[in-house]
């Protein structure tokens, strides 16, 4: 496989998954027909902005599990 086949995948596994998670976000911070509504707009353009930057969000997740594992 090519190098870029591996990071369009990442970058579309990290975009699927921030948009749920911004989107779901937005009904809590918003109320649920407002973040129903308009809370779309908000989580595409943040999982577009993630999933270019998915390595990124790969290795902080990484660093944050390593903490919580490591303080206990």
């Amino acid at each position: 496989m090519d190098d870029n086949n591996w990071y369009k995948i990442g970058a579309i596994i990290t975009g699927v998954i921030s948009f749920f998670v911004i989107w779901i976000y937005s009904f809590f911070a918003w109320g649920f027909l407002i973040g129903l509504a308009i809370g779309w707009l908000p989580a595409i353009i943040g999982a577009g902005i993630l999933a270019l930057l998915w390595p990124l969000v790969a290795l902080a997740l990484a660093g944050l599990i390593i903490l919580i594992l490591s303080s206990r």
